[in-house]
């Protein structure tokens, strides 16, 4: 593997310019979830190529035009929630924080669109709750994310869809995370983005054993319908 140093990253907002990499961003999506093992909403290129036109994207390329990175911004509820969604890095540049540069940027143009918007996240990933904290996520419940039903139908190409059902919407494999603009001030508020950062590795495990939790009861529920 090549140094980090040898890497010039260009990470902007994408344009027209950039559709010829949406089949790429969108394979890459679906292998990177396959390979966690993890559930995410299924985009076709053709959604991104229309998040690209609409300027609510962010894309990174090194400086020979090679694709490295993507994110897009989702706006829910009439624009009172927005979700910086489907980050993706390319394999041959991960580990050099990439992922962070990306999520920053996507952040900033989601409040540039949407100031007064609260930006919100389902993850699984312990290094993207990590990145979300470090610009003022914090964990809530899933009643604290918008109740669109055009969000949530977003999850019925998940492959724990039936999780998220049998839970009536209130708890998945995925950690919800919100960043409010009106309490980004709050010391409650900075207190808990503190407390999240000292304490990741016990989110991490946390993570690990939500998971193994929930599988679990999936599993056994399974098992149980089958003697029927």
């Amino acid at each position: 593997m090549e140094k980090m140093e040898n890497y010039s990253f260009i990470i902007k907002p994408a344009t027209e310019k950039h559709l010829k990499y949406a089949e790429t961003i969108t394979e890459e999506m679906a292998e990177s979830a396959k390979a966690r093992g993890t559930g995410i909403a299924k985009r076709s290129p053709e959604y991104i190529k229309t998040k690209m036109q609409e300027g609510k994207a962010v894309i990174a390329l090194t400086k020979d035009g090679e694709w490295a990175g993507f994110c897009y911004i989702e706006a829910w509820g009439h624009g009172k929630f927005v979700a910086n969604s489907g980050l993706i890095v390319a394999p041959k540049f991960r580990k050099f924080g990439l992922a962070t540069q990306i999520k920053s940027e996507i952040f900033k143009l989601s409040q540039t669109k949407y100031p007064d918007s609260k930006i919100f996240g389902l993850t699984t990933g312990p290094a993207v709750m990590k990145i979300n904290s470090e610009l003022g996520y914090v964990p809530v419940s899933y009643g604290d994310l918008t109740d669109d039903e055009e969000f949530w139908k977003g999850c019925n190409s998940c492959i724990n869809v039936e999780i998220l059902k049998s839970k009536n919407r209130s708890n998945c494999l995925c950690t919800a995370m919100l960043y409010d603009p009106a309490k980004k001030t709050k010391k409650q508020e900075l207190a808990l983005r503190k407390d999240f950062k000292k304490n990741i590795k016990l989110f991490e495990r946390w993570t690990r054993l939500k998971k193994y939790v929930l599988l679990n009861i999936k599993k056994t529920k399974n098992k149980t319908l089958n003697l029927f």
